[in-house]
């Protein structure tokens, strides 16, 4: 590290224009090739996608995405002005671009498609290809041609997952207000316009870097359109606090005498190494999704972890080469004039590490019953899949949606639909009884029997469920048909039986993300421990760790189920009505807060390593570390919570499930867990946090995080507290 120090100095002026040619022709590279984001996923063996690949087989037209047009009037949609204003407008969208097929309520096939009062009415439409493949220029346009149908009395509004596509919000002007709001930290806690630009300059030029890479990795891989989102909050938080860790140590450095060229070589070979460390950790925890083997949540992976290696790179590269070009600069005019070393007292840091070390049980037993309380809701969490229920409601889905719902129920936005292969004619005959006797279920609200060829060997049945495709109730009807009602009409036929539609796909990815949550979790946990394992050379240190990053994860999930689940935050700050969590939300999160929580982890207890091996008194090197570590951590974590707050205000509530549940994480890592009980429970443990056994010291590789023992005696400085 010191020695990629020395040559960013050598070489300042150079490593600046390589930044800079790298923006740009990346930059360049990503305008000309475009993005080619890809939303689908796979859930191999799962019933719902048995139900799909029947239908891309067999019936091709009928596997594409759905819209559906829908409009209320003060009258009856059947008075003949409105059937005839309709049915010009419903002939002109069948023929638009990628329009497959069209049923209208005008028809016999379409009869049903009249609520019960007449006063609303919806037509089907069914694209050529999926959602993730379908031209969003044309589907704008249907939805333009189909909202210009409007007339005196009559409200017409596009609704379905092709629309929803289309309509997604996106994190509009997210960024620049987690930019700004991080400023505004960084200029309080350094009082330097220039030492606050670096940490700013050097995570934009990281996530911009990251973000065009991924837009061109978008063309070999599966990557969503959630992915780069997720990649710029995650780039935006980390890249900062890791430009702000070097920075604050070259400016503590400063102070305490040295010169330019040396701070910058001790902050890049003692924080930089932490950065390296933290970054990895990140890196290899968001990599750990590949171990769901889901293509969908890789593509969020690789897109994560891009952003984080560039923020990384910027960091001991291109900080040290600003650093170096601007020497002093970094401090602010008074304390540029005040005399090397000097102290102005011990710091509010270094008075509360003493009480911590005076009151560590009363402290761990206050910080276990807040986290304890915040943990609660998780007991209840449910996962699944928001729809066009939780769209503002200025959107034009949003209002097809309560359109429906008012017409024909609730249950009506989310239809499951039976796929049946039926290759005797005796099987017809079986799916019809099973359609009737379903018509009787309490839990139904209607079904209906979309018309076959003559000896067509796959039939297909909608059943409208009377509650939403976000209730628990829907969920239950899909395990009470596999379970119960198909399995009874298969019996004595050939006849096999598919439960599928967007409802089924999300519940079957919830169950399937359920099952694999314990091997993910194990396996970032392991690699947790055996990381700080190798780097601290303690087993309790990463036991500990371990321990912290659960129940912080178990907290910040319990507010995130308050938020949206119960809808205590999501409804009164319009992020959408109460509803399930996205199903992939909890590994999501989990592989973010295991990478963000061993930074804070390394950043808190290199710290007190270093001053353990000079003086091998665990009293003093817990309350040094946490004296001079507490400022940074505190101000680092209060810029992650200001960008991932903006982020949860950007418009899409998937992102707002993200940022409110990252916000809380790290408020309760930083604030709660680094600042009270980790150091509580060190001093409880003593001597025993830093030991070994000695077989395992021997055949463990040697790693230093807080840099070479002895280099520069960087923990003799002021505390940064001070």
């Amino acid at each position: 590290m010191s020695a990629l120090a020395r040559w960013c100095l050598r070489h300042r002026v150079l490593v600046v224009l390589l930044w800079v040619a790298a923006l740009v022709g990346l930059g360049t590279a990503s305008q000309l090739a475009g993005t080619k984001t890809n939303d689908s996923f796979s859930l191999p063996g799962t019933e719902s996608t048995k139900a799909m690949n029947l239908l891309l087989r067999s019936m091709p037209a009928q596997s594409g995405a759905s819209a559906s047009v829908v409009w209320q009037a003060d009258g009856d949609v059947r008075a003949p002005a409105v059937a005839n204003h309709m049915k010009t407008a419903l002939a002109g969208l069948a023929r638009m671009d990628g329009v497959a097929t069209m049923t209208s309520p005008y028809t016999r096939q379409g009869a049903r498609q009249i609520s019960a009062d007449g006063h609303v009415a919806y037509a089907s439409f069914t694209f050529t290809r999926q959602e993730q493949n379908l031209d969003k220029e044309a589907v704008q346009k249907f939805v333009d041609a189909a909202r210009a149908a409007r007339a005196d009395g009559l409200r017409v509004e596009a609704g379905g997952n092709a629309v929803s596509a289309v309509e997604r919000g996106s994190p509009g002007s997210s960024e620049i207000v987690g930019i700004v709001a991080a400023a505004v930290v960084l200029f309080i806690a350094f009082g330097s316009l220039m030492a606050m630009l670096l940490p700013i300059g050097i995570a934009i030029a990281g996530v911009g870097t990251g973000l065009m890479t991924v837009t061109l990795l978008t063309h070999v891989l599966d990557i969503g359109e959630i992915g780069p989102i997720l990649g710029a909050l995650i780039g935006l938080g980390v890249g900062i606090d890791y430009a702000l860790f070097i920075v604050t140590r070259h400016r503590a450095n400063l102070k305490a005498g040295m010169d330019v060229r040396a701070s910058v070589v001790n902050a890049v070979e003692t924080s930089g190494r932490a950065v390296l460390f933290a970054g990895g950790t990140v890196v290899i925890a968001l990599l750990g999704l590949f171990v769901l083997g889901m293509s969908f949540l890789n593509g969020m992976a690789v897109a994560s972890a891009t952003t984080v290696v560039c923020t990384v790179l910027a960091s001991v590269t291109l900080l040290p080469a600003l650093l170096g070009l601007l020497g002093r600069r970094v401090l602010s005019r008074r304390e540029r004039r005040r005399p090397a070393g000097h102290a102005t007292g011990r710091g509010v840091w270094a008075r509360w590490a003493g009480v911590v070390e005076r009151r560590p049980v009363v402290l761990s037993v206050l910080a276990v019953a807040l986290i304890a309380v915040l943990s609660l809701p998780v007991l209840s969490l449910r996962l699944g899949s928001s729809d066009a229920g939780n769209d503002p409601a200025s959107s034009t889905t949003r209002k097809a949606y309560d359109m429906l719902a008012d017409g024909f129920g609730p249950g009506f936005n989310g239809p499951l639909q039976l796929v049946a292969e039926t290759p005797a004619p005796s099987d017809r005959t079986a799916l019809e009884g099973l359609a009737a006797k379903l018509e009787g279920n309490a839990h139904v609200a209607a079904v209906n029997v979309l018309p076959a060829r003559p000896g067509a060997a796959l039939g297909i049945v909608q059943v409208v469920p009377k509650t939403s495709p976000q209730s628990k109730e829907t969920a239950d009807l899909i395990g009470h048909l596999r379970d119960h009602e198909i399995p009874a009409a298969e019996r004595g036929t050939t006849l096999q039986v598919y439960v599928g539609g967007p409802t089924a796909i999300f519940d079957d990815f919830a169950e399937v993300i359920t099952g694999k949550l314990p091997l993910f979790l194990g396996v970032i946990v392991a690699l947790g421990f055996v990381l700080l394992l190798v780097a601290f050379r303690s087993v309790l240190v990463p036991l500990t760790a371990a321990v912290m990053n659960v129940i912080a994860a178990a907290a910040s999930f319990g507010v995130v189920v308050a938020f949206f689940q119960y809808g205590w935050g999501s409804d009164p700050l319009g992020l959408g009505a109460a509803g399930p969590v996205e199903a992939f939300l909890p590994v999501i999160m989990l592989s973010i807060l295991f990478g963000l929580s061993m930074d804070y982890q390394v950043f808190l207890v290199s710290r007190m390593h270093e001053e353990w091996v000079h003086t091998r008194d665990n009293r003093r090197a817990i309350a040094v570390g946490q004296a001079e570590t507490g400022r940074v951590i505190t101000a680092a974590a209060t810029i992650m919570i200001a960008v991932f707050t903006a982020f949860a205000f950007g418009g899409q509530r998937v992102i707002g499930e993200f940022g409110i549940g990252l916000a809380a994480a790290v408020a309760l890592d930083a604030f709660i867990l680094r600042t009270v009980l980790v150091p509580a429970v060190m001093h409880l443990f003593g001597r025993a946090n830093w030991w070994l056994p000695g077989w395992l010291d021997r055949i463990l590789p040697r790693v230093s995080v807080e840099g070479p023992s002895g280099a520069d005696e960087p923990e003799r400085l002021q505390p940064i507290g001070a």
